[in-house]
């Protein structure tokens, strides 16, 4: 059962690739931001990146969107979502 509210939606995303050294976290804050998202991001032990992303469909959408490319410097691989819970304010990068 979808319990997500239709003008919120909240994701959960494993980034993998070359993504930590590359201003990857940095990049997505700002992206969030602009957009209008909430949730926050950090590096994983494993080289990964993990975020939980929580605004208006259609700025979810465009961050998957960035997700996938991300910073410059990044070579993402794939990214892993999973439907999510939870209530955000701002959005940050968690150590």
């Amino acid at each position: 059962m979808n319990t997500l509210s239709s003008e919120t939606s909240t994701l959960h995303l494993v980034i993998h690739g070359k993504v930590q050294g590359v201003f990857y976290r940095d990049s997505m804050r700002q992206a969030a931001h602009h957009l209008g998202i909430c949730g926050w991001v950090r590096n994983k032990r494993d080289g990964t990146v993990e975020a939980m992303v929580q605004g208006a469909p259609s700025a979810i959408d465009r961050i998957v969107q960035w997700a996938h490319h991300g910073p410059e410097r990044a070579r993402v691989e794939r990214v892993e979502m999973t439907p999510a819970k939870g209530q955000f304010n701002g959005f940050e990068i968690l150590g």
